[in-house]
This record gives C-alpha cells, structure tokens and sequence, in this order.
C-alpha cells in the first residue's frame, strides 16, 4: 500500500508530509522545493488489543502511544503539480509517474485560498480552491486516458475470443498505473461497455472509462490545509458541497508538526490524532504562545489537527484495509522475546491463509488452520478476516 500526497506548490504538502512522517523534506514556498519523490513512513492508530490480553506489546514496527498502536504506511511526497502536468509541463510527466503505484492520493490544499493555482501568495479568500481540486482531478483523468490510449489501437484490433482475454489485455495495457483486473472489469460494467468490442468504443467512452479507472485506482482524499485561517471554514463548507462524494478533511500541517516536536523534545505529551495535549516542562513566551494559538484556533473548533484522520480516512475507509495481530493461544511472546511484535494491515475481503501467506509463503502453502485467540475458535482457510483480529495460524511441517 503507497499513499502518494499530490498538491500544487505552496499549499503545505511538504508540511503535511513532514507532519505525517517526521521525515525532514525541504519546505519552502515555491514551485518545485521537492524536486525529487520523497518517500517515508506514515502511521495510522489502531486501537490497543495487548491490553486485553493481560500484556504490554514491544513493536518490532511503529509504535505505541496512549491506548494505541501506531502501524507504518508507506508515503510518497512529489514535487508540485500545475496546470498541464499530464502534457509535461512542470516536470509534470516526472512527477505523475511517480505517483504511479500509489493506491489513494491524498490532494493538499491551501483551503484559506491564499495561493493561486500556480502556488503564488495572493490575499486570503480571493482564489477557490474548488479549482485546485478540479484540476488535479483533471490533469490525472488525462494522464490516465494518454495511457488508455497507448496501444490501443493495437490492442483494439485483436480479435478477444473471451472477455477475459480482453481483460487481461487492458489490465496488461494498464499495468504502468497500477489498475487492477477487477476494477477494469467493474468500470467496463459500470458504464454499459461489456458487450462492445474495443474498437467500436468511442473517444467519449474512453473518456469515461479512462476517468471512471482513475476514480477506482486512484482515489483522491481532500486534505483541506490552513484551516486555522480565517477564510478556510466557509471554504471547506463550499468544497464539500460541490465534490459531495469526495472526503474533504480539514488539516493544519504546521499544526501538527508542531506538536510532534513539543512531544520531542519532552516539552509537551501528545498523542498523534488528540484533541489536547499535556504540557510537562516550563515553556517560553513565544512556544507557549504557539501553542494556545493551536488550542484555540486548531484543537479547540476542530477536535484534531486531521492529520491523522486523513490517512485513517485512506486506510480504513477508502480503502478498506484492516489491521491483524499474529497471535497464539499459548501465549505472545516471540523467540527473541519480544511480546506481540507485529500488526499487518491486509486488504478488505482477506482471509485466514492470506493471512498466513502474509506472515510467510511456507505458511500459506502448508496451512492447515487458524484460531481465533481472543474465541479460542478454530477457522478454516476462508474465513475473513475483522479488523483488530488475533490469529494463530497452525501449519504443517516442511
């Protein structure tokens, strides 16, 4: 799973993504501070399930904090994006290849409208930032359809003696964006193209199918940033009202980053995603300053900084992952001594024995059963698999 963080410059996606990883990137407000991709490791909380079992988990991965466990997400921050990137202006062509693996963008935005489309400081309220939403949906729908368009006129010609095989062509077609087989077969179905042969579909259809690939393989979160700023609540309102099916989170980056280095530096006690926080040593004018600016202009209206919530909106919600705990019934200590080291988050539908090909190939291969530790319950190889599930998985011999 790859969460790319798009944006035009100025918008504080770099902050977002420093904010998000704690990964230092240049940030500065002009187009192309991040000149190369910039990846790093986000966390999503899940909700503790060490204490229920009488323990205290020591992560081999991420970490703990409060009643949760943070679990890693890989992120990608790419340089800015500007109006006819898909056409290779900006460096765009670099940078949309660079997002090509990623499974959901996260869309930063100035939602104080203080930056025009080509990140330019204009006063705040006077650009709508609607237009940065549309065009990135835009420049993507169209990098999308040119590779829709790659071969296929070749691909279009073949005579498919299945359906599948025509799938199979198009998802080889598509293979450099990352679309799936079964999102290629739901499009074509969803827009009334399954009894058409390629060659008779139309530029319009294409279009279609091209935007309608994106919105599955692609989907795009709204990170409304700055929205301390006087100008970005009605903003936000405006947004949500006119891209009703897309989630629009409001954020405050520098916000957040704030905060994860007060915590630091052991300045304050924060935990990633709260709506306080604790302050535990004396603090000079001007931190104590920024941070009552924070309590009441950020944690006071919003409850959060959304920055947590908008990669659990990714994750969880759109794209459906669940977390799972390696687990036994005899216990949750490893051999290195490590009590309950691991937490995979495994795709929406997985089940016991991708589960256990996820913990090793041998695993999956020599499956035999798996226990739910918190049931004690014995399941098969196609049971599916809840969010926060304990599973002992019980394998054969090599």
């Amino acid at each position: 799973m790859l969460i790319g963080v798009v944006g035009k410059p100025s918008a504080g996606k770099s902050t977002f993504f420093n904010a998000a990883t704690m990964q230092d990137v240049p940030m500065a407000s002009y187009p192309f501070t991040t000149i190369e991709a910039n990846k790093a490791v986000g966390f999503v909380r899940v909700k503790r399930v060490d204490k229920e079992f009488g323990v205290i988990a020591t992560p081999r991965n991420g970490y703990m904090k409060g009643d949760y466990r943070f679990v890693g997400v890989e992120m990608i921050d790419v340089a800015g994006l500007v109006p006819g990137a898909h056409e290779g202006k900006g460096m765009g062509n670099q940078f949309l290849n660079d997002l090509s693996r990623a499974d959901v963008l996260v869309h930063v935005i100035d939602a104080s409208g203080s930056t025009n489309e080509k990140g330019e400081a204009v006063p705040a309220g006077s650009h709508d930032p609607a237009k940065d939403v549309a065009f990135l949906e835009e420049e993507i729908n169209l990098w999308f359809l040119g590779i829709v368009n790659k071969n296929w006129d070749k691909i279009a010609r073949v005579p498919y003696e299945s359906k599948t095989k025509m799938l199979e062509a198009l998802t080889q077609n598509l293979s450099g964006i990352s679309a799936k087989h079964h999102q290629i077969e739901k499009a074509i179905q969803e827009l009334g193209l399954d009894g058409k042969k390629l060659k008779e579909w139309s530029e319009k259809e294409k279009i279609e199918f091209a935007s309608n690939i994106r919105k599955r393989s692609k989907p795009i979160i709204v990170a409304a940033n700055k929205m301390d700023l006087p100008t970005a609540k009605d903003n936000v309102k405006k947004l949500r009202e006119k891209f009703p099916k897309t989630f629009v989170i409001p954020c405050s980056g520098i916000s957040e980053l704030t905060l994860k280095k007060a915590d630091k530096d052991r300045a304050i006690d924060y935990v990633p995603g709260a709506n306080s926080f604790e302050v535990k040593k004396e603090l000079n004018e001007k931190q104590q300053k920024g941070i009552d600016y924070i309590k009441d202009n950020v944690l006071g209206p919003f409850g959060s900084t959304g920055i947590q919530e908008v990669l659990e909106k990714a994750v969880f919600e759109v794209l459906g992952y669940i977390a799972i705990f390696p687990g036994s019934t005899k216990g949750f200590v490893d051999s290195q001594g490590r009590t309950m080291p691991d937490c995979f988050l495994m795709p929406p539908g997985s089940t016991a024995v991708d589960f256990a090909f996820k913990l090793h190939t041998d695993f999956g291969e020599r499956f035999i059963k798996a226990i739910d530790v918190r049931k004690k319950l014995m399941v098969g190889k196609e049971h599916e698999l809840k969010h926060r599930d304990v599973i002992e998985i019980v394998h054969g011999a090599k």
